[in-house]
């Protein structure tokens, strides 16, 4: 299996847990043999890079400076992610079974991949606006929340990391309970889980 994984923080980025999750998942899909490319944003390394761990990262910065806000500055990160992705998929003979992005931030990359190449993608929620915000109705945030509901609608797949945050998503953007996944980072089995809901994600596709 070959997953580009998508999010916005990544080692040696660090803003939150997100990125010691993504690093975490990262190497141990690459011990399970899953080839396993990660395309994610900073302010000043570029480029390709491979750790000893076997993870594939490619940086990217933002092509615009300065941005007005969170919003214009993810969109113009969007179409730099979308490109790599890209460049990564035609590399590889188009050799890419999923795309795995990690919160909102580059929804909008997974969607024009997996309609043009027909690539699945999981949506991997760490939180949602809603419970970041403290003003979820300013216009902003509106704005977030309308991807997190594209990348709801559109993923073939949704993976959280509770049975509370199932029951959020499906209160918050009416999605079916059963395209849900509950995968905690606690659990013994928890690359097992991954790795499943990323086989469901193909299956879906491929149908």
């Amino acid at each position: 299996m070959r997953v580009i994984i998508f999010t916005w923080e990544f080692p040696p980025r660090i803003v939150g847990q997100l990125s010691l999750y993504v690093n975490r998942l990262a190497v141990e899909l690459v011990r399970r043999k899953v080839d396993v490319r990660v395309v994610t944003y900073h302010d000043s390394w570029k480029g390709y890079d491979e750790g000893a761990d076997g993870v594939k990262a490619y940086r990217i910065s933002d092509p615009f400076r300065p941005q007005i806000n969170v919003l214009t500055w993810v969109l113009s990160l969007n179409q730099e992610v979308e490109r790599v992705a890209a460049d990564i998929y035609y590399s590889v003979n188009r050799e890419v079974d999923l795309i795995d992005v990690h919160d909102w931030h580059f929804v909008p990359a997974a969607v024009s991949l997996k309609r043009a190449l027909r690539l699945p993608f999981v949506f991997s929620i760490d939180s949602l606006e809603n419970h970041r915000s403290h003003d979820s109705n300013a216009p902003l945030s509106l704005s977030i929340k309308s991807m997190e509901s594209l990348g709801v609608n559109e993923a073939e797949r949704i993976v959280v990391k509770s049975d509370w945050m199932k029951q959020e998503v499906e209160r918050n953007f009416k999605s079916p309970l059963e395209k849900v996944d509950v995968v905690s980072p606690n659990s013994a089995d928890w690359i097992e889980g991954i790795l499943g809901a990323y086989e469901k994600s193909v299956k879906v596709i491929a149908t």
